[in-house]
């Protein structure tokens, strides 16, 4: 990965932050929505299963969703900046909390929704401060409160309320993206 060494870690910053930035989020609804159908029709250990294979997957799926919104995670003509690392270090982040999920999940299976669901928002916050704007902060604060609440309010059916409410959360985020995206643009 070359990184641009021409430009102040503020002008990498700015050049980052005018990205569009909705892949990793699409795919992440995907996932989620995936989770929601399933929960409906599987048993514990299937839905469990593709918790874990659905969420694991969402940078794999952001990489052709990223071709479409014009954001190609891949392309090796765009020089890298220390941005794109920090955030490739987040998504590391994300897929790190599986050791905080995994022992839980081996004692109650039910907290699997809730520990994935909250942990992978995490990487929220950091992208919040990089592109200076509050969707981050809020997705992130909202994850955390509306995942907890649907975790308790509805215990026979954890799994499907907490997909919604992160694909809700999602929808969410992604208009406020492209409406800043949008913005930039003009």
């Amino acid at each position: 990965m070359s990184v641009n060494s021409g430009s102040s870690l503020e002008q990498q910053r700015q050049e980052f932050a005018q990205r569009r930035l909705i892949a990793t989020p699409l795919a992440g609804l995907i996932a989620w929505s995936v989770v929601a159908v399933c929960s409906l029709f599987m048993d514990s250990y299937a839905i469990s299963m593709t918790l874990f294979i659905a969420t694991g997957s969402i940078v794999y799926l952001a990489l052709p969703i990223s071709k479409l919104t014009g954001e190609d995670f891949l392309n090796k003509q765009r020089p890298k900046n220390t941005f794109d690392t920090l955030f490739y270090y987040t998504i590391g982040m994300s897929v790190l909390v599986y050791a905080i999920a995994i022992p839980f999940f081996l004692i109650d299976y039910t907290s699997l929704p809730l520990s994935v669901g909250i942990l992978t928002g995490l990487m929220w916050l950091p992208i919040s401060w990089i592109i200076q704007h509050w969707i981050g902060f809020v997705h992130a604060i909202l994850r955390t409160l509306v995942v907890v609440s649907v975790w308790y309010l509805f215990p026979e059916h954890r799994f499907f309320a907490v997909s919604v409410a992160i694909v809700t959360l999602y929808i969410g985020a992604i208009i406020v993206l492209e409406r800043r995206w949008r913005a930039l643009q003009n």
